[in-house]
């Protein structure tokens, strides 16, 4: 079985918005988390959804799931103070439902809507196959490393560096079992669930994934984000 886990509990701070977190944003009438769950709901490896959300805003969620006629979304649960407790509560619930401890599960931003078919279907190879997957994009800028005073120490090889991006693929009971040896250990601020299993000592596999595949936190990001949309659509209306 294969689970997706879409992240959807941040406040949008950083996008400037008074009314609604970034993820109810919409572009052309549908929010941006519509846009990203839809790509998991019509792909075919994906069987069941849970959506981790901020709590005052589950009830808006359910409505946007029964409007858009989302069907694989079984379960919208409540996020904690940090996405990585948020993450931890919608892997709780998988558990709580009963999915075998194989179960593949698909982490992934509810802004991140550039996400495609193809790189969702690597991730679930790759991760059948090693246990996991990372989906990447190459590093196009230079990489620095930086003291507490702000000095220059180090300035990484691009050519073998890489951006992690989503989604992030892992075992049901991997990936539970990090989480639980970082609670035991007072580990609660890892960055992302790579840097989670890594921590623990996984071998950690990569999938390259689309450059395109931006998470949306700033006004600029949905900007880009429409321009990509709307250069798609054009694309299918053209034929090209």
């Amino acid at each position: 079985m294969n689970a997706a886990l879409i992240f959807a509990g941040g406040a949008g701070q950083r996008m400037n918005t008074r009314t609604k977190p970034k993820q109810f944003l919409e572009l052309h009438g549908k929010p941006i988390l519509i846009h990203t769950i839809d790509i998991f709901e019509l792909h075919p490896e994906v069987d069941a959804i849970v959506v981790v959300c901020l709590e005052q805003w589950i009830p808006y969620a359910r409505r946007l799931m029964r409007h858009y006629q989302i069907e694989k979304v079984q379960w919208i649960v409540p996020g904690g103070e940090t996405g990585q407790q948020s993450i931890r509560s919608g892997l709780d619930a998988l558990e709580s439902a009963g999915l075998p401890g194989d179960t593949l599960v698909l982490i992934h931003d509810g802004v991140r809507p550039l996400i495609d078919f193809d790189t969702i279907s690597r991730n679930i190879a790759c991760a059948k196959e090693y246990g996991n997957a990372i989906t990447v994009t190459p590093a196009v800028e230079t990489i620095i490393d930086v003291t507490p005073q702000d000095e220059v120490h180090n300035i990484m090889d691009r050519s073998i560096c890489r951006l992690a991006r989503a989604p992030q693929t892992f075992r049901l009971a991997d990936i539970l079992d990090a989480h639980r040896r970082a609670v035991r250990d007072g580990n609660m601020n890892m960055i992302d669930s790579a840097m989670l299993m890594s921590r623990y000592g996984a071998k950690l596999h990569i999938v390259e994934g689309p450059v395109e595949n931006i998470k949306i936190t700033t006004p600029s990001d949905f900007y880009i984000f429409r321009a990509i949309f709307e250069a798609r659509e054009n694309s299918q209306i053209w034929g090209i």
